[in-house]
Parts: C-alpha cells; sequence; structure tokens
C-alpha cells in the first residue's frame, strides 16, 4: 500500500470529506449495538478530519437489506452511538437517504466541523451491484473520498470501488493500521513467526495453509479441519465433520509444509459427544480413539498445552478460526485457553475472523492482544496473498 494515497498526504481542510466505514454492527431484537469495535476503530480517522475543519460524510452498509429501504437495518443507533463518542466536539446528523438532491441540499447546509451519516448504502441495489452510476451520485457529494472500511475491502461495491473513480481518495488511519499490522505478522514477521488455524472446513481455508506454508515457521491446526489432515493420515475421526474431496490436497499440504521447513501441527487429544447439543454427555480421548459413532468438538487438555508450548518461544502470532464449537460451554474451553496462552504471550499477535474475535471479546481479553482486525473476509483474503480490491482502487502517489 505504499503507493497509495493516505489521508495525510492530502488537503482536507474546508472540503466535503466521504469517509467509507464498516459500521455493520452487531445488533440485538430491539435495535441495540451489542458491540462497537468497528465504530471505535474509525474515530481516529474522523477526529482528524474534524480538527481541519472537512465536512465529515460519513458513508456505510448494515446487515442485507436486499437492496430495499428496511427499517430493521437502519443505521440511526450508529450516529447514536458515534455521536456519545464525540461528545460536543461535532453535532452527528442522520440522513434519510444516502444520495439524491436533498443531500445534497444537507451537505451544503452543513458547518464545517460536523458529521453528517448517510443512510444504509445497501437500501439501494446499485451499492452490490457496483452500478456506475450509483457510484457517481455519491461521489457528487464528496470533493474527496477516505476509504477506512477495511472490513469490506474485498467486495467490488460501487462505494468501495467506484467512487474513486470521479475524486481523489486516499486510505484512512485504520486502513493503513490494518496493512501495517498485517504486514508485521505475515510478509515482514519477527521470527519465530507461528500461524493459529482453526474453523470448520479445509476448503475455506486451503489458500491460506498454502500461502502460509512458505511463510511460517510453524502452524497449528484446530477446529473441524483438523479431522480431514488426520484422516489423510489413515486415523478414524468417528462422525466428525471431514471433507473427503480435500485428502489429496491436505496430502500435499503436509508435503509443501515439509519442502519448505515449516512444522505443522495437529491436536493429540479431543472432547468428543453423540451429538451436538449444548448438554451432550462427553469424554475426552486421544486423537487415535474417537469412538466410530461420535463427533470431536474440541481439543483437549493435552492439546492446548502441545499448542501452547509451540507458541512460547514465537515472536510473532496470527491467529484466525476456533479451536472447537465454542459457541456451547461444553466445547469452549479449547478456545478460550489458547486465547490465555495467546495473551500471555510476549509476541506480537494479530487476530482475525469474526468467531476469534468474538472469543477475546467474551473472554475480557480483547485489549491484551497487539491487534484485532475489524475484518473478516478482508484478513482472510490477505491470509491467502489475495489483493483487496478497496485498496487497488485507490488514488496512486505521485511520483
Amino acid at each position: 500500500m505504499n503507493n497509495k494515497l493516505f489521508i495525510k498526504d492530502i488537503n482536507v481542510r474546508n472540503k466535503r470529506v466521504m469517509v467509507r466505514t464498516d459500521y455493520n454492527v452487531p445488533l440485538d431484537d430491539f435495535g441495540n449495538i451489542t458491540e462497537d469495535t468497528r465504530i471505535r476503530a474509525t474515530l481516529p480517522t474522523i477526529n482528524y478530519l474534524l480538527d481541519e475543519g472537512a465536512k465529515v460524510i460519513i458513508a456505510s452498509h448494515l446487515g442485507r437489506p436486499d437492496g430495499k429501504s428496511n427499517p430493521k437495518y437502519t443505521l440511526e443507533p450508529v450516529a447514536l452511538r458515534l455521536q456519545s463518542y464525540l461528545h460536543e466536539r461535532a453535532k452527528v446528523i442522520m440522513a434519510k437517504d444516502c444520495i439524491g438532491t436533498n443531500i445534497k441540499k444537507q451537505i451544503d447546509e452543513m458547518r464545517y466541523g460536523d458529521v453528517l451519516l448517510l443512510e444504509n448504502l445497501r437500501f439501494y441495489p446499485g451499492e452490490e451491484k457496483n452500478d456506475p452510476s450509483f457510484a457517481k451520485e455519491l461521489a457528487s457529494l464528496c470533493d474527496v473520498f477516505i476509504q477506512d472500511a477495511f472490513g469490506n475491502c474485498h467486495r467490488e461495491h460501487a462505494s468501495m470501488i467506484g467512487v474513486d473513480k470521479y475524486v481523489t481518495s486516499a486510505a484512512g488511519f485504520l486502513l493503513k493500521k490494518e496493512v501495517d499490522y498485517f504486514e508485521k505478522a505475515v510478509n515482514n514477521p519477527i521470527r519465530p513467526v507461528v500461524a493459529l488455524l482453526g474453523g470448520a472446513k479445509v476448503s475455506d481455508k486451503i489458500k491460506i495453509i498454502e500461502n502460509l506454508a512458505k511463510k511460517m515457521d510453524k502452524i497449528l491446526i484446530g477446529g473441524a479441519m483438523a479431522f480431514t489432515f488426520l484422516k489423510a493420515q489413515g486415523f478414524g475421526v468417528g462422525q466428525s465433520v471431514i471433507e473427503d474431496k480435500m485428502l489429496g490436497v491436505v496430502k500435499n499440504l503436509m508435503d509443501i509444509s515439509k519442502r519448505n521447513g515449516t512444522k505443522l501441527y495437529l491436536p493429540v487429544d479431543f472432547v468428543v459427544a453423540e451429538k451436538f447439543v449444548s448438554n451432550a454427555e462427553t469424554k475426552l480421548v486421544p486423537y487415535q480413539e474417537i469412538p466410530e459413532k461420535w463427533i470431536a468438538l474440541d481439543i483437549g487438555p493435552a492439546t492446548t498445552k502441545l499448542f501452547s508450548e509451540a507458541i512460547q518461544d514465537a515472536k510473532t502470532i496470527v491467529w484466525n478460526g476456533p479451536m472447537g464449537a465454542f459457541e456451547y460451554d461444553a466445547f469452549s474451553r479449547g478456545t478460550y485457553a489458547m486465547v490465555d496462552a495467546i495473551t500471555s504471550s510476549h509476541a506480537l499477535t494479530i487476530v482475525g475472523g469474526g468467531d476469534t474475535d468474538m472469543a477475546f471479546h467474551k473472554s475480557g481479553k480483547a485489549f491484551e492482544v497487539s491487534f484485532i482486525s475489524t475484518g473478516g473476509g478482508a484478513f482472510l483474503k490477505l491470509l491467502e496473498g489475495g489483493v483487496l480490491p478497496g485498496i487497488a482502487s485507490l488514488s496512486n502517489k505521485k511520483n
């Protein structure tokens, strides 16, 4: 991203500045925000623009309203929460739409140093379809476009890659922070560097493992995808989730890791149950003894000890994906044990992915790691070694 403009590279004083944020925050049944990390993460960019005397126009999406206006997905709760963080420093105005003559008039009447939050971009089908006319309408509202929606940068939507075709665009503080931490963790890490990977399917993480097998010193595999690795080595896994079509791919991954000198760690014991229910009878078994009709749903204590020792000398740790079905207490201990191990480490630690993020927040230890990414899909795309369209489309620096 070194060749892309940064917010400090351009003059925003007395300009209409649109900031694309990712305010896709979780809401309860009453429309109350239950977790606001993504809002707080954008405050450095917003405060900088307020200090520079800009008119701040914030654009975001929330949920999946399918291109139609729906009060269930209004950004009004976000406006209230944002106002609480800005206090009396700036007035946050909630718009009733995100494009149109009324919005242009509202922006004209804004004071420099105020904030206008546009209504949900996904109320228009043109957003997700990357409609050029919708992008042009958004661009007509501003003089400068700032990209700070890292969590949406893997999507080719109108507000992500279309607006900056018409106005100068640059990265905000959050976007730069996300990319900088990723570079420190994966592309230019202090070694030894360890990746802890969990989740359900190998097919979802295949490109990630292929990429990291060339860059990591150690890769620790947990979650349900560990069973495909065990099956590929000839072990029985009972009724645990596996992907038979991926067995050959997994064998190849193990070969790639070996050739690159990357040590691959797999679980050595599991918590198993006959059924995946919250009150299931459970027992602990070594990996060679998963009962034929039982399901393995979490790593066991011997594995958490093995994994904890494997990261003990790490200088850099990257974690994506839980170690088990941690939504149920009976199968959450492995994930939380690794949260404890990682927060006790002195390594630079980068955590990414919605479930992993949730585990740290539920444990109350979210502030004890170096960095928790605000992007799920975007973080995964970077782990794969991919290019994020929302970054690639930003204006380049002039030589």
